[in-house]
């Protein structure tokens, strides 16, 4: 089955910048639409932002729009979320999984979830 393994997160300023990417292994997630989730203690899975299977589809939390941006190279069998002006509140584990890019995210149609990656955003 599908495998993704998210990279990337790491400890930023406020208004920095950080490259979040989610790999995929055993099989080319070509055909994958795929989506970023964030999760902070004692809170569900919020949706951040999704990509559709070729690129042409994306959607973005409001929470996040303008400074957040989606992309993948299926070449590489990799989806990215480029993080800029990154405020306190983005602090969260950050994982990616496969599922439809609706314009809001749910974690109940997502599968193939990543073991996450750490983004703190504190000065």
């Amino acid at each position: 089955q599908l495998q993704l393994v998210e990279s990337g997160g790491g400890l930023v300023q406020p208004g920095g910048s950080l490259r979040l990417s989610c790999a995929a292994s055993r099989f080319t997630m070509d055909y994958y639409p795929i989506g970023w989730f964030r999760q902070v203690p004692g809170k569900g899975r919020e949706g951040v932002s999704c990509i559709g299977s070729s690129g042409r589809v994306t959607n973005y939390a409001d929470s996040v729009k303008g400074r957040f941006t989606i992309s993948r190279d299926n070449a590489k069998n990799t989806v990215y979320l480029h993080m800029n002006s990154l405020k306190p509140e983005d602090t969260a584990i950050y994982y990616c999984a496969a599922g439809p890019c609706l314009r809001i995210l749910t974690t109940d149609r997502y599968d193939y979830w990543g073991q996450g990656t750490q983004v703190t955003v504190s000065s």
